[in-house]
């Protein structure tokens, strides 16, 4: 087993003693994705649940899962290796083996089995403490979704439809090995109307925003840029001048010992500082990623305390901009592992820092 594999076993073990209960049923595809350390049980991506179960108890680690599918999890994902015994039905079969396997056993579960004790929260916080090699994992993916935003948006041009664009960026992300999990693209009046723009056939006339959020591993990267073609209106500008501060100020709080809710109130202070109070009203403001777009949601009421080694992605927005990267926080301070090189940026100057957030793309 893994240094990885066998910190991650360790830690559910801790966490069964903790709740005194015998064994952990795992259905759901981000909890496969980090306790199989990359694993994919999914098939439909809009599924919580994949087409096989983890199951921990006093007799052993099992992987429960059918004929169609348990071939790819021995030959490609080689969770056989990792020393998961595998349990394989026919699919046509009703057999109920998971009953077999826990016979007496006190169960813990992942929210998803009508037996047993939800710990999916605390499963949540253990895997957005990240381990080295999954910030390895997490800085390859994040590189990743950079190159295919700014590829994706060197190629598009006024004319385009919004599907076509969103083609675009799809078959970068997928070029790069990456799975496009979430893929928005609104274009001008579009940008103003909807946080969560859905692709149509409208075509682009001067400005386009591009959404991605890219699966690799069982990790999930979120990256958001806009590209403006022409001189850029001064409404839009100033906008994207303000929410560049607000992002900088989410960054600046996400150290380790701070709590998501003193974080989000110092940005709602600021929202009202650079004019616009109301607008985080309109669309949340992001939180800890990982193995979700987002393991957790920051409010006034969300109970995180922040730790070096979990990731971040912020995501405030003014109608009609929006900042967005993924960040790794670290004892001293963060890294932006969604950078694009070479991207204009501007230059936040927030507490004795220097901050730099993306800025509007101008194609003159």
């Amino acid at each position: 087993m893994n240094d990885e594999l066998s910190s991650k076993i360790s830690k559910v073990n801790q966490l069964l003693a903790e709740h005194d209960l015998d064994a952990l049923l795992i259905q759901r595809v981000t909890n496969f994705g980090w306790l199989t350390c990359g694993g994919a049980s999914y098939i439909n991506t809009a599924e919580e649940s994949g087409a096989a179960s983890l199951l921990i108890s006093r007799t052993g680690r099992y992987l429960i899962t059918n004929n169609i599918e348990a071939p790819r999890f021995q030959q490609e994902e080689k969770l056989e290796q990792q020393g998961w015994k595998f349990v394989v039905s026919q699919w046509y079969q009703s057999n109920d083996v998971l009953n077999d396997l826990i016979k007496d056993q006190r169960l813990a579960t992942d929210g998803l089995y009508h037996h047993g004790k939800d710990i999916n929260n605390e499963l949540i916080h253990l895997r957005a403490d990240l381990l080295p090699a999954e910030q390895d994992r997490f800085r390859e993916l994040c590189r990743g979704c950079a190159q295919a935003m700014n590829a994706a948006i060197e190629s598009i041009q006024p004319g385009m439809t919004e599907y076509e664009i969103s083609a675009i960026l799809a078959q970068e992300t997928h070029r790069r090995e990456i799975l496009p999990i979430v893929n928005l693209i609104a274009t001008d009046q579009r940008i103003y109307s909807f946080r969560h723009p859905l692709p149509t056939a409208k075509k682009l006339e001067r400005y386009a925003m591009l959404v991605l959020c890219g699966r690799k591993n069982g990790l999930v990267a979120s990256i958001t840029r806009l590209v403006h073609f022409g001189p850029l209106p001064d409404e839009i500008l100033r906008k994207s001048d303000a929410v560049a501060v607000i992002d900088a100020t989410f960054i600046a709080a996400t150290r380790p010992g701070q709590s998501l809710v003193s974080i989000f109130k110092r940005a709602q202070v600021k929202y009202a500082e650079v004019g616009f109070p109301d607008e985080w009203q309109l669309h949340h403001q992001g939180g800890p990623a990982g193995y979700a777009p987002r393991e957790a949601i920051a409010t006034v009421h969300e109970d995180w305390v922040v730790r070096a080694g979990q990731a971040f992605a912020w995501n405030p927005s003014i109608t009609g901009t929006k900042s967005e990267d993924t960040i790794l926080v670290k004892e001293d301070g963060f890294e932006n592992m969604t950078e694009i090189i070479g991207w204009p940026e501007i230059k936040v100057d927030l507490d004795n820092q220097v901050i730099p957030r993306p800025a509007i793309l101008v194609v003159r």
